[in-house]
C-alpha cells in the first residue's frame, strides 16, 4: 500500500447576490469537480457578503487552515467589489494599482475603443507582492498571495482562471471511487453498512437513496486513495447485499 498525500483546499464565496438568492452560484460545484480529479480534496466552503471585515476574518481563518484558498466575487469595478482591498488587510499590506494590470487593462480598452475609467481601473487593484492569475476571458487578472487565489464570480471566467492554475498547484493522491447499487433502502442497509465501514477504515463509504415511484433503493458510494483498499471494501460492501438478499 502506498502512502496517500493529502492536500487541502477550501472556496470563499463572496457577494450579497449569492446570499440573497438573487444570483445562483455555479462555481462551487465546478471547483469541487476540478480539484477532485486533480488530487486535492475541498474540505470547506464558505459564503460571505460584501463585507470587508466577513472577508478578512473567514480568509485569515482558512488560509491558515487549508493548502490553498480559492475566492470567487468582488473583484470588478463597482464600488461594491472590495476583495482587493479586503485581502491586502488580511496579509496587512498595501491595496495598489498593479502596473502590469494597468498596461493590460488599459491596452485592451484602447482596442475596444473605450475610456479606461476610474471604474475600469479598480480592476487593477490588488495587494502589493500579489502574482498574477491570467484572464483570458475579459483580460482583467485575478492574483494569488501566497496560498489565496482570488478569481472573479462570473462563472465563466472563474473557470478559465481556474485553467490555467490547475497545472501549477501542490496536490495530492487523487480519490478513486466505485458506485455498488443496492436494492434496498438506507433502512435495510444502515446497520451492516456501518460495519462495513468499521471494517475498512482507509475507505469514506456514503449512502444515497433512490425512490422511483414504488421502491427504494440505495446507491453506495466507495471512496479510497488506494485501488487495493477501494477493492477489498467494494468486495464487502456486495457480500453484505447478497447477505441482506439471502436472509429474506
Amino acid at each position: 500500500m502506498t502512502t496517500a498525500r493529502i492536500v487541502t483546499a477550501a472556496m470563499l464565496a463572496i457577494g450579497d447576490e449569492l446570499l440573497s438568492g438573487r444570483t445562483k452560484d455555479k462555481n462551487i460545484g465546478h471547483l469541487a469537480e476540478m480539484l477532485t480529479m486533480v488530487g486535492i480534496d475541498l474540505r470547506e466552503v464558505r459564503i460571505v457578503a460584501d463585507d470587508e471585515e466577513a472577508i478578512v476574518g473567514a480568509v485569515n481563518a482558512l488560509r491558515g487552515h487549508y493548502d490553498h484558498v480559492f475566492t470567487s466575487g468582488g473583484i470588478g469595478p463597482t464600488h461594491d467589489d472590495i476583495t482587493a482591498d479586503a485581502i491586502s488587510r488580511a496579509f496587512g499590506v498595501e491595496c495598489v494599482y498593479d502596473p502590469e494590470a494597468m498596461s493590460l487593462l488599459g491596452a485592451m480598452y484602447e482596442r475596444r475603443g473605450m475610456e479606461f475609467t476610474d471604474a475600469r481601473r479598480r480592476m487593477a487593484r490588488m495587494p502589493v507582492g500579489a502574482v498574477h492569475i491570467s484572464n483570458p476571458v475579459s483580460t482583467a487578472p485575478g492574483f494569488r498571495i501566497d496560498n489565496v487565489y482570488v478569481m472573479a464570480g462570473v462563472p465563466q471566467v472563474f473557470q478559465a482562471m481556474l485553467d490555467s492554475l490547475l497545472p501549477g498547484l501542490q496536490t495530492g493522491t487523487p480519490v478513486l471511487s466505485r458506485t455498488v447499487r443496492s436494492p434496498y433502502g438506507e433502512g435495510d442497509i444502515g446497520g451492516p453498512l456501518t460495519e462495513v465501514q468499521r471494517r475498512h477504515p482507509e475507505t469514506s463509504i456514503g449512502s444515497y437513496p433512490k425512490f422511483d415511484g414504488k421502491s427504494f433503493s440505495t446507491d453506495i458510494v466507495i471512496r479510497a486513495r488506494d485501488a487495493a483498499v477501494l477493492a477489498a471494501a467494494e468486495a464487502d460492501v456486495m457480500a453484505m447485499i447478497e447477505t441482506i438478499t439471502g436472509a429474506r
